[in-house]
């Protein structure tokens, strides 16, 4: 493989241009050099970045910094998340495209989770000197493909040389003035919800980890998750009281809302829609699902799917039993017994 200099440049708003970057890349298959000039790279992201686009944006790459518009009475919403080779990715693991996707994933869910709109993103990009131009070709564009799908432009970002890829996404969203779903609304009484299935991205992972081959299918929860961007809207329009994103396991997410909410929770272990291939504690613990976490009134009516994804009731939220929040499971045998936060421990230090 050839060699790559990198000298560090950073993307400047309107949809993903780079300036200050020069790299040097030979294909993965050959001894010549491939030399791209930064014209011509900055010509590669407009194009890859043309895909998507918001009317929110009203510059984006080209200048110094972007312009976005929030439309009046509209509140305005940003989320950062960093991923990092070896902690939240394995590059013989995970494909480039897959990459991009689960990472601005993690962004655009954590926008689902306030019930908001995703207007743009922004990427920081940190790749070592020997990383082929093809892998970040593919992360690019697994990144911008769901961009397009999910209406939020590439406006922006910086790009430099790092030990590991790193990628960091900045993911900003409107949502109508004091709409937006907290973790901190949920109240005794309380149902307890959750989109779609759990325990299915861990499974794939712990598959990985014994050292299977597991094909990154499109279908895959853990390769390429769906945000759940029109689920959240809808549950703002129609009286959710809290809501979170699945990221870190229901054990982990669940005591986030109680802790805002100063409430206590029940959960029913057989009403748990755990994914196929997973288990019970997958189900309970396992992280990077990105479905959504919910609470609504004991008085609202839900239908069975929400924006054409299954919901189920998992359990109840319960008034404050005393100073500390407390979390319980019933165990498929009936007895009731703490749920203790243990979400999945994806990546170790020594992988």
């Amino acid at each position: 493989m050839g060699a790559v200099y990198l000298k560090s440049g950073r993307i400047c708003p309107d949809n993903g241009a780079v300036v200050s970057l020069a790299i040097c890349a030979a294909d993965e298959f050959m001894e010549t050099a491939l030399v791209l000039t930064e014209r011509k790279l900055i010509e590669r992201i407009r194009r890859l970045a043309q895909k998507t686009g918001h009317c929110g944006v009203v510059l984006g790459i080209g200048d110094d910094a972007a312009i976005l518009q929030v439309a009046k009475g509209q509140q305005f919403l940003v989320t950062t998340d960093l991923c990092i080779e070896g902690v939240h990715f394995r590059r013989e693991w995970h494909p480039a495209r897959c990459v991009g996707h689960r990472c601005l994933t993690r962004g655009l869910s954590d926008i689902a989770a306030m019930g908001g709109e995703p207007v743009a993103c922004f990427l920081s990009l940190g790749v070592p000197p020997k990383l082929p131009q093809r892998w970040v070709d593919d992360l690019l564009k697994g990144l911008v493909e769901l961009a397009a799908r999910s209406g939020v432009a590439l406006a922006g970002g910086d790009i430099s040389s790092a030990e590991k890829v790193m990628v960091d996404i900045v993911v900003t969203g409107q949502v109508p003035a004091k709409k937006a779903v907290l973790r901190s609304g949920a109240r005794g009484g309380d149902r307890i919800f959750v989109t779609g299935e759990l325990g299915g991205s861990a499974a794939v992972l712990q598959q990985l980890y014994a050292g299977n081959k597991v094909t990154p299918t499109k279908d895959s929860r853990h390769f390429y998750p769906v945000p759940r961007l029109e689920a959240g809207q809808w549950l703002r329009h129609h009286g959710a009281t809290a809501m979170i994103d699945l990221s870190d396991g229901l054990s982990v997410d669940l005591a986030h809302i109680c802790e805002e909410s100063h409430v206590d929770a029940t959960v029913d272990a057989v009403y748990l829609p755990v994914a196929k291939a997973a288990d019970l504690a997958l189900a309970l613990h396992g992280g990077e699902d990105y479905e959504l976490l919910f609470t609504v009134s004991s008085k609202t009516k839900l239908p069975s799917k929400i924006a054409g994804v299954r919901i189920t009731e998992i359990g109840r939220i319960q008034p404050p039993a005393g100073s500390q929040t407390r979390v319980r499971l019933r165990g498929l045998d009936g007895r009731i017994g703490p749920l203790k936060p243990a979400g999945w421990q994806y990546f170790s230090e020594t992988c």
